[in-house]
């Protein structure tokens, strides 16, 4: 399992476009992926279960993945959250 920590970077946080991007990111990939926040975990393939966070900016998430293709899928969305989801 790869446990990687990241902040919501952009001004909006993680609101429904971005909890969108993140699911169609992480569904390319075949590992099992959640997403904790302050102790409640979802999984991040879900959309529901994204934009249930509702992290704002500043927010730390901690990623978990766990499959064959996790390293690659972990820098993809590490470096997507690290991007502020492309937003400014």
């Amino acid at each position: 399992m790869i446990v990687k920590e990241v902040i919501v970077k952009n001004k909006a946080g993680l609101h429904t476009r971005p909890a969108a991007s993140v699911v169609k990111l992480a569904s390319r990939f075949k590992s099992d992926f959640y997403i904790e926040m302050e102790g409640v975990e979802i999984n991040a393939k879900s959309i529901i279960g994204v934009m249930s966070l509702a992290a704002p900016k500043g927010t730390r998430l901690t990623l978990k993945l766990d499959g064959e293709d996790a390293v690659e899928a972990a820098r993809q969305l590490v470096e997507f959250f690290d991007q502020g989801f492309g937003e400014q």
